[in-house]
């Protein structure tokens, strides 16, 4: 049986895609929920595709054919519907959560380990762009191993989460990646972090809360470099709680 671990939605809403166990991508008509097409292996001598599970899988935004995924193997491939199997791919990052996105010609990835985290990949070259430390000094203190990774609507910020510290963080890339924002002293590992369009991070872990934060200067205003996490709200077993 096929256990699935990443579903995606073309930009468009009209297809959507997943993956699991079973190492295959699989799209969908999302009007009929019928089948598509069902994609594995590779381009010989280029890449044979996932030969573990995938934990992740982003379709390319602006492209009607073009997808990313990672898992298990670490790699990243990348997926072109038109050709039915992968036709690049990234070895490197080992992926065991949602933690591969992409903006423009850049792809993101979080992987599960103390080191070399926090990537970013040119799609075009499969060549690594940057690698950012989870501390602003460079120091290998108080690293986390990610289960998350996400850029922001505009590209600009990165969020990245796990366990071992348990703890979230942001990324101002403007900034030459330096960490402007933190949530730590949680009891349970962060799995998902997603951003809003208007300057809201969302953080979910095994504590069953969901937390919502304004990333906002030191002023209170949006959409500045200097930035900070300010806490707005907090979900945790169906009940909100306010906490400005």
């Amino acid at each position: 049986d096929n256990q699935l671990f990443a579903v995606d939605y073309r930009g468009d809403g009209a297809t959507f895609a997943t993956a699991g166990s079973d190492k295959e991508i699989r799209i969908y008509d999302e009007a009929t929920k019928s089948l598509v097409s069902e994609m594995s292996g590779g381009i010989p001598h280029v890449t044979v595709g996932h030969s573990n599970r995938v934990f992740s899988l982003k379709f390319v935004p602006g492209s009607e054919s073009l997808l990313v995924s990672g898992g298990w193997d670490s790699t990243v491939q990348i997926w072109d519907i038109r050709a039915g199997h992968s036709v690049r791919s990234i070895f490197g990052p080992y992926i065991a959560g949602d933690a591969v996105d992409v903006h423009g010609n850049t792809i993101l990835t979080g992987s599960h380990r103390l080191d070399s985290a926090v990537q970013t990949w040119d799609i075009r070259t499969c060549k690594q762009v940057d690698e950012i430390s989870w501390n602003s000094d460079g120091s290998k203190r108080n690293r986390s191993m990610l289960y998350s990774a996400q850029f922001s609507k505009d590209g600009t910020l990165i969020a990245a989460g796990g366990y071992n510290q348990n703890m979230a963080k942001v990324f101002d890339r403007n900034a030459g990646n330096a960490v402007v924002g933190s949530l730590a002293g949680l009891t349970r590992g962060v799995f998902s972090v997603d951003f809003g369009k208007d300057n809201q991070l969302a953080v979910a872990g095994g504590d069953a809360a969901v937390r919502l934060f304004d990333i906002v200067d030191a002023a209170g205003h949006t959409g500045s470099r200097e930035l900070t996490l300010q806490h707005h709200q907090a979900v945790a077993d169906g009940e909100e709680e306010s906490k400005k």
